[in-house]
């Protein structure tokens, strides 16, 4: 079974940088896609980040720019590096596993975004970014 154990949160100010890290066990999937929601209280889990087999990445509009998602497969550890934070950006982050992934269509492979259709969760890591 696969497991998540995400890391790196904290309380920092706006402008501040913080790393996420999520360290995967038990994941054998000949092709995935990793992705990093979040959730703020008495708001919807949202896409952040996501990135698949093959390197493809994408970015929620809100932290294009901003944000970098990243992984290492020698130590099955996904990144995500947390740039220029908002208050706004404030919420529990969580990543995810999608072993159905990624998607083709127009000549392109995607990740979902939406929680739905990820099988595996870690516990979260808070993010608190004050102004």
């Amino acid at each position: 079974q696969v497991q998540l154990v995400e890391s790196g949160g904290g309380s920092v100010q706006s402008g501040g940088s913080l790393r996420l890290s999520c360290v995967a066990s038990g994941y054998t999937y000949r092709k995935y896609c990793m992705c990093w929601f979040r959730q703020a209280p008495g708001k919807e889990r949202e896409f952040v980040s996501s990135i698949s087999t093959y390197g493809t990445t994408s970015y929620a509009d809100s932290v294009k720019g901003r944000f970098t998602i990243s992984q290492d497969n020698a130590k099955s550890t996904l990144y995500l590096q947390m740039n220029s934070l908002k208050p706004e950006d404030t919420a529990m982050y969580y990543c995810a596993v999608d072993p159905e992934g990624p998607y083709y269509g127009r000549q392109a492979y995607y990740c979902l975004h939406t929680p739905v259709g990820y099988n595996y969760w870690g516990q979260g890591t808070q993010v608190t970014v004050s102004s």
